[in-house]
């Protein structure tokens, strides 16, 4: 079971930086990008977890060239007709394409998508955000990732000390 992320001409590094860190959290296993914008931005980079050290934001010219074999491709945008993300059933294996921050995905590439996919809010979200909501909903759906105790210990910033709830209540 893999996911992969498609960014159809992203404009920035804050936002590159925020799915990188969110392919880490819900482990990706790849992150591509179309256009040049972010390339010339690259530098200015903004993954706080180093998730750019293992897996590298990869360009292309065109992201249908770099679908992996057996994934389907989901398009993730404001598309009339597509379908609410609270009732869409992830694939085992897909290639998430997201919109631009400032525009949309191009219907070339929505025409030949397996899926369309809304996230239902009352405004436009941030691309960033939008990943982590599909990655989370994705989780969530699938069970990919093991809910434990020792999955938060092993996931919290190293400045959070907190204890369990109920063991503060003892006290």
């Amino acid at each position: 079971m893999s996911s992969y992320i498609g960014l159809t001409n992203p404009k920035g590094p804050t936002n590159v930086g925020s799915v990188l860190r969110a392919a880490g959290c819900f482990n990706a296993a790849g992150v591509y990008y179309s256009g040049t914008r972010y390339t010339r931005a690259a530098k200015f980079n903004t993954d706080t977890h180093n998730v750019h050290s293992t897996l590298k934001p990869i360009a292309c010219e065109n992201l249908h060239d770099v679908v992996p074999p057996g994934c389907k491709v989901i398009c993730v945008d404001l598309i009339e007709g597509a379908t609410p993300l609270p009732e869409f059933s992830h694939p085992e294996n897909a290639f998430y394409i997201f919109g631009p921050e400032d525009g949309s995905i191009s219907q070339q590439v929505i025409n030949s998508a397996d899926e369309v996919v809304y996230i239902p809010t009352l405004s436009c979200l941030n691309l960033a955000a939008s990943v982590n909501i599909v990655l989370y909903d994705r989780q969530a759906k699938l069970a990919c990732i093991e809910a434990s105790d020792s999955l938060i210990i092993n996931s919290r910033d190293t400045n959070n000390k907190t204890r369990k709830h109920t063991d503060i209540i003892s006290n």
